[in-house]
């Protein structure tokens, strides 16, 4: 079924995930509402978002490809590219400053050979800063995929580093 929706070609999502965007949409009163959530689920799916992709929900949802874009750009847990392994997201806001987050992301772009938004070449880590992580009381705070490490500093991160599995 290709429908013309947005001025795209509406094209089926993958069967593994079509009944589980049906159950999404089928929690919100108006589709645009459930963008998040299927971005999401995307992204739970493929490591991100891609274009087509986002052309795809555009298209379902029938809302403009820019919006979904501009959607998935601003989210900082939306991606649109393939990232590592191992994405290592540094707090940058204030609290963390204060206790020392600046010089633990220069020590990990020196460690890892990246800047922020990079992928090492052997698509092991991904670095990024990212916006308050929610654990101010024990800044700085790095997060590993979807573990926290707190009260980090050079020495610590590296024992992390260390554990980390390849």
């Amino acid at each position: 079924m290709s429908d013309r929706t947005n001025g795209l070609a509406m094209e089926p999502f993958p069967a593994r995930l079509e009944d589980r965007i049906e159950t999404i949409l089928g929690r919100y009163p108006r589709t645009g509402s459930a963008l998040v959530p299927i971005l999401q689920l995307i992204q739970e799916d493929a490591g991100f978002v891609s274009v087509r992709a986002q052309e795809q929900v555009a298209a379902r949802l029938r809302i403009p490809a820019a919006f979904v874009a501009g959607v998935v750009s601003f989210y900082t847990m939306i991606r649109d590219r393939k990232i590592g392994k191992y994405h290592l997201q540094v707090c940058g806001t204030l609290s963390c400053c204060l206790r020392g987050s600046e010089p633990l992301l220069d020590h990990l772009k020196d460690r890892l050979g990246i800047r922020e938004g990079e992928t090492s070449r052997d698509g092991k880590y991904t670095l990024s800063t990212v916006e308050c992580l929610g654990s101010c009381g024990t800044a700085p705070v790095v997060q590993i995929n979807d573990e926290y490490y707190e009260d980090m500093s050079p020495e610590k991160i590296e024992g992390v580093l260390e554990g980390l599995k390849d």
